[in-house]
């Protein structure tokens, strides 16, 4: 007899990890923050708000690379400019619903006004619109993946070879963004956002229905993977990753696969993105670092690579040792960072994850 369909995604204790999470960030934590007095010593304070909620966006584009390096195996290390494109596309419309309220008290944001332009650029059209926003941070990230993969992999383009060329891509978007002439706000990017749907950003409802919205995607991303990596799509990944000529052999065009998971993958991180930067409330060209992208891999790995649940959990592991490192000893992080990750390499090849299933 088959399993239910829900069966088929994970079983009873998976679902049940997922119930509880989901009944902590819809029920208990509105309660904690919105209800409970801040003299209460149960009150979630909007530090942890935000923590968490940046930790879930970070949880989101580990869950992405998981599935283009842990189950097609490629490794990316540019996926932290998808993140980046789609929090650029929502600082955008965030800039726009400054309106006035600026230090210039003009119409156009106050980088614009102090460089004197006189009109937005070509790329901002439309930006003021949330729907716009919203199909941008899909189409964007999604266009220069497709394009990016498409010639990538077509050309037989693998291993460290894709993964120096990914890093490359970002690094060159980088520079691109530090330019005043782009229209980005140059190093500073987009900072001092008033509204979003018209609603005061910095109000606690508001930093609430954020977190809210970022757990339920980060769920739904879940489950998508989930089921991508147990239908027939995700088996031939499988076997692209374990032996590509063989998968070839046997009739599928590799190409056509490996194009649609990096694709989907960006789109993910541009999702991701999107919901980071309301929250964190900055957005700069720093986040398309080459640091960021392999500091992205190494949650990956930390977590338990080809497992979805296991990126979550590295994310969740890495960024919260690195909140405390950068407060507690601030010069000692990348060490911490780097003894991490060759802990993990020499004695839990499967990562944490792996360990507490006792594989």
């Amino acid at each position: 007899m088959r399993n239910p369909p829900l069966l088929r995604l994970y079983g009873p204790r998976g679902w049940t990890m997922i119930a509880i999470c989901s009944v902590s960030a819809f029920v208990v934590f509105p309660l904690l923050h919105l209800a409970v007095p801040a003299s209460s010593a149960f009150h979630v304070s909007s530090f942890w708000v935000t923590l968490i909620g940046k930790i879930m966006c970070y949880a989101m584009v580990a869950v992405a690379l998981d599935l283009v390096w842990g189950y097609a195996g490629i490794l990316s290390l540019g996926h932290g400019l998808f993140f980046a494109l789609g929090g650029y596309v929502m600082g955008m419309y965030l800039m726009r619903q400054i309106g006035r309220d600026g230090q210039y008290h003009a119409d156009l944001p106050d980088f614009m006004v102090f460089l004197d332009w006189k009109d937005y650029p070509w790329h901002w059209w439309n930006t003021d619109q949330f729907w716009w926003a919203v199909l941008l941070v899909i189409l964007v990230p999604g266009l220069i993946a497709l394009v990016f993969g498409y010639f990538a992999f077509r050309s037989r383009v693998k291993g460290v070879y894709f993964s120096i060329i990914t890093q490359a891509l970002t690094f060159a978007a980088m520079l691109l963004f530090f330019r005043n002439n782009t229209g980005f706000g140059g190093n500073n990017g987009f900072t001092d956002f008033k509204r979003i749907l018209g609603f005061g950003i910095t109000s606690p409802q508001t930093r609430m229905a954020l977190f809210a919205v970022t757990a339920f995607t980060l769920i739904s991303t879940l489950l998508l993977a989930r089921w991508i990596v147990t239908s027939k799509f995700g088996r031939v990944l499988t076997a692209i990753r374990d032996a590509e000529p063989r998968a070839m052999f046997c009739g599928y065009n590799t190409v056509h696969y490996k194009v649609a998971v990096f694709t989907l993958s960006a789109v993910l991180c541009g999702i991701a993105g999107a919901l980071y930067v309301p929250q964190v409330g900055i957005i700069n060209p720093s986040e398309m670092s080459p640091a960021n992208s392999i500091e992205i891999a190494i949650w990956v790995a930390v977590g338990g690579r080809g497992s979805l649940a296991g990126a979550i959990l590295g994310a969740g592991l890495v960024n919260g040792a690195k909140s405390f490192f950068t407060v507690a000893f601030p010069e000692y992080w990348l060490f911490a960072l780097g003894a991490i990750f060759i802990g993990v390499t020499l004695f839990m090849p499967r990562g944490v994850l792996g360990v507490l299933q006792g594989k």
